[in-house]
Protein backbone atom coordinates (compact mmCIF):
# COMPACT_ATOMS: atom_id res chain seq x y z
CA UNK A 1 0.00 0.00 0.00
CA UNK A 2 0.92 3.28 -0.45
CA UNK A 3 1.57 6.06 -2.91
CA UNK A 4 4.87 5.60 -5.62
CA UNK A 5 7.94 7.70 -4.46
CA UNK A 6 8.25 11.23 -5.58
CA UNK A 7 10.35 13.68 -6.25
CA UNK A 8 11.28 16.20 -3.09
CA UNK A 9 9.74 19.59 -3.53
CA UNK A 10 10.54 23.15 -2.37
CA UNK A 11 7.44 25.35 -1.26
CA UNK A 12 8.10 27.71 -3.85
CA UNK A 13 8.01 24.67 -6.14
CA UNK A 14 4.28 23.27 -4.13
CA UNK A 15 2.96 27.13 -4.62
CA UNK A 16 3.85 27.16 -8.30
CA UNK A 17 2.28 23.48 -8.37
CA UNK A 18 -1.14 24.45 -6.96
CA UNK A 19 -0.92 27.89 -8.29
CA UNK A 20 -0.65 25.59 -11.96
CA UNK A 21 -3.40 22.96 -11.62
CA UNK A 22 -5.85 25.01 -9.82
CA UNK A 23 -6.10 28.71 -9.89
CA UNK A 24 -9.07 29.41 -12.45
CA UNK A 25 -11.40 27.43 -9.78
CA UNK A 26 -9.57 29.06 -6.78
CA UNK A 27 -9.95 32.45 -7.80
CA UNK A 28 -14.04 31.91 -8.52
CA UNK A 29 -14.36 30.50 -5.42
CA UNK A 30 -12.36 33.50 -3.95
CA UNK A 31 -10.94 33.64 -0.08
CA UNK A 32 -14.29 33.22 1.84
CA UNK A 33 -14.93 30.14 0.23
CA UNK A 34 -11.25 28.89 0.19
CA UNK A 35 -11.16 29.58 4.29
CA UNK A 36 -14.29 27.55 4.74
CA UNK A 37 -12.98 24.17 2.71
CA UNK A 38 -9.36 24.93 4.15
CA UNK A 39 -11.46 24.99 8.17
CA UNK A 40 -13.45 21.72 7.07
CA UNK A 41 -9.82 19.90 6.23
CA UNK A 42 -8.47 21.15 10.01
CA UNK A 43 -11.42 19.57 11.22
CA UNK A 44 -10.55 16.27 9.31
CA UNK A 45 -6.85 16.61 10.38
CA UNK A 46 -8.34 16.82 14.29
CA UNK A 47 -10.33 13.86 13.63
CA UNK A 48 -6.99 12.40 12.02
CA UNK A 49 -4.86 12.80 14.85
CA UNK A 50 -6.96 11.63 17.39
CA UNK A 51 -7.34 8.20 15.55
CA UNK A 52 -3.79 8.36 15.39
CA UNK A 53 -2.54 9.71 19.21
CA UNK A 54 0.53 8.31 20.78
CA UNK A 55 -1.55 6.32 23.82
CA UNK A 56 -4.24 4.93 21.41
CA UNK A 57 -4.98 1.53 22.15
CA UNK A 58 -5.02 -0.37 20.19
CA UNK A 59 -2.28 1.18 18.22
CA UNK A 60 -3.25 3.05 15.12
CA UNK A 61 -3.46 1.20 11.73
CA UNK A 62 -1.57 1.61 8.73
CA UNK A 63 -5.06 3.09 6.69
CA UNK A 64 -5.21 5.44 9.99
CA UNK A 65 -0.89 6.56 9.76
CA UNK A 66 -2.04 6.73 5.85
CA UNK A 67 -5.13 9.17 6.40
CA UNK A 68 -3.21 11.29 9.15
CA UNK A 69 -0.37 11.91 6.20
CA UNK A 70 -2.97 12.45 3.40
CA UNK A 71 -5.21 15.39 6.00
CA UNK A 72 -1.44 17.38 6.15
CA UNK A 73 -1.37 17.32 2.84
CA UNK A 74 -4.52 18.67 2.18
CA UNK A 75 -3.99 21.49 4.83
CA UNK A 76 -0.71 22.16 3.09
CA UNK A 77 -2.77 22.49 -0.16
CA UNK A 78 -5.95 24.68 0.90
CA UNK A 79 -3.30 26.46 3.22
CA UNK A 80 -1.37 26.97 0.12
CA UNK A 81 -4.46 27.96 -2.22
CA UNK A 82 -5.28 30.72 0.23
CA UNK A 83 -1.92 31.93 0.02
CA UNK A 84 -2.13 32.18 -3.78
CA UNK A 85 -5.61 33.94 -3.99
CA UNK A 86 -3.94 36.44 -1.54
CA UNK A 87 -0.64 36.65 -2.88
CA UNK A 88 1.48 35.81 -0.48
CA UNK A 89 4.92 33.79 -1.19
CA UNK A 90 5.07 31.53 1.37
CA UNK A 91 8.80 31.10 0.96
CA UNK A 92 9.18 34.63 1.59
CA UNK A 93 6.65 33.97 4.61
CA UNK A 94 8.61 31.62 5.93
CA UNK A 95 11.72 33.53 6.34
CA UNK A 96 9.35 34.80 9.78
CA UNK A 97 10.73 31.08 10.87
CA UNK A 98 14.18 30.42 8.66
CA UNK A 99 16.08 33.67 9.21
CA UNK A 100 17.85 33.74 12.43
CA UNK A 101 17.78 37.83 12.69
CA UNK A 102 13.73 37.45 12.65
CA UNK A 103 13.63 33.94 15.11
CA UNK A 104 13.90 35.04 18.66
CA UNK A 105 12.36 33.32 21.52
CA UNK A 106 10.03 30.80 21.62
CA UNK A 107 7.19 30.46 19.52
CA UNK A 108 3.73 31.02 21.05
Amino acid sequence: MGHPPSKPVTFAEFQELIRTRYSATDAARGTPGTFMWLMEEVGELATALQDCAPTKQPPPTSAERANLEEEFADVLAWLTTLANINGVDLTRALTKYTNPDRVKGVKH
